[in-house]
């Protein structure tokens, strides 16, 4: 499918102040259908913000027919441009992140989440890896209970910023929240191996091609089916082999 690619500086106010946040626009087109619609996707970048490899995971998507807005996420700090993949850009980029779950997101496809088990993507004193984590926590990993939508987790098992025992809390806590999801380990990946640039040697086309099929697959079944509203009925599954 072809795409037009543009941008959108949408005014904001962070805090009290009122900052422009640039969003990249990545529109699927069929010719002779101007008011074609498709459903839309959300792609919030790494901490480099929307560089080279993210501009091309962002076609890829809407290749396949939606509308994908990859906004520049650390508007409220700097502007639209990406950092390098450098020393000093993952520095900046590491510091921002922790000055940053929407109800409204009906599916969710998350590579290589970074922070969450540590509880050091938002705001935090020091890192806790507890299984409970301190009363009335607003890190990720405790408010799994609050996603709506269903969740598609990434991870490769050579990540060393997200290590095994990291992975297997973060199914825990999805799993003791009724969380709908899939999680899926790839045994050779490392951190970042979908980044086709720049990735220092982990880049994985393979294991890329298949995790696309995976995002493929749900945002299939969930973004361009109209489900209705769920039931609650509990599904009874047959014990056959």
């Amino acid at each position: 499918m072809l795409i037009k690619e543009s941008h959108a500086d949408v005014q904001t106010n962070v805090d009290g102040k009122q900052t422009s946040m640039r969003i990249f626009v990545f529109h699927p087109t069929i010719p002779q259908y101007p008011n074609a619609r498709f459903p839309g996707v959300a792609l919030f970048s790494e901490i480099y913000q929307v560089t080279g490899p993210v501009a091309r995971f962002a076609r890829q998507i809407a290749g396949q027919g939606y509308i994908v807005a990859a906004p520049s996420s650390y508007h409220d700090f700097t502007g639209p441009e990406a950092l390098a993949y450098d020393g000093p850009g993952t520095d900046q980029g590491n510091e921002w992140k922790v000055k940053k779950l929407d109800p409204r997101i009906s599916a969710c496809v998350a590579y290589f989440a970074t922070d969450v088990h540590s509880r050091t993507l938002g705001p935090y004193s020091a890192a806790d890896t507890s299984a409970e984590g301190p009363a009335g926590s607003n890190h990720t990993i405790d408010k799994f209970g609050e996603v709506k939508g269903e969740v598609a987790m990434i991870f490769g098992i050579k990540d060393t910023h997200v290590p095994d025992a990291g992975r297997d809390l973060i199914r825990r806590k999805l799993r003791d929240a009724g969380a709908v999801f899939s999680f899926y380990e790839f045994a050779w990946a490392q951190h970042a191996f979908i980044r086709d640039e720049l990735s220092k040697g982990r880049y994985d086309p393979a294991i890329t091609k298949v995790c696309f099929e995976v995002l493929l697959e749900l945002f299939g079944r969930v973004l361009k089916t109209d489900l209705g509203t769920k039931d609650g009925t509990p599904e009874k599954i047959e014990h056959v082999c």
